[in-house]
């Protein structure tokens, strides 16, 4: 039995003892039952409240779920063709300007071009990239095939 179908059985008991509502004790005695009647309803609504915030949060964990399985999905994949599987446009490479000593952020596209004019100090650059471009695989030898 839970606590509503408990309320109203007090309730059936109150009724069929026919407290007088003119005494003092008659009196005390319904409006104890009346509160416990709203207490039992506000918990009653917590509860339903509390199932279904409990079903919405079970829905977004199966969406999370599902979003980690593709997500790192990718990042289990063997490297097998640098243009498929590795994305070293992600990666960021440092570099010094010689001139200026300016430090310059460059992405795998940037170390394609085999050089730059500094932006710092307008001094051209050149690049000795030898084609490596991730750890996972020996893309050069792929590449050179």
């Amino acid at each position: 039995m839970d606590i509503c179908e408990k309320i109203a059985y007090i309730k059936g008991l109150a009724e069929g003892l026919q407290l007088d509502d003119s005494s003092k004790e008659g009196k005390i005695l319904n409006a104890i039952i009346d509160l416990l009647g709203d207490i039992t309803e506000e918990i009653c609504d917590i509860e339903d409240g509390c199932d279904e915030l409990s079903e919405q949060i079970d829905a977004v964990d199966e969406d999370l779920a599902s979003l980690e399985e593709i997500i790192y999905e990718d990042d289990e994949d063997d490297c097998c063709d640098c243009d498929d599987c590795c994305d070293c446009d992600d990666e960021v490479y440092e570099i010094e300007c010689p001139a200026c000593n300016d430090v310059i952020y460059l992405d795998g596209d940037m170390l394609e071009e085999e050089g730059m004019t500094c932006p710092n100090c307008g001094t051209e650059l050149e690049f000795d990239f030898d084609g490596d471009c991730c750890d996972c695989c020996d893309c050069s030898e792929e590449t050179e095939e």
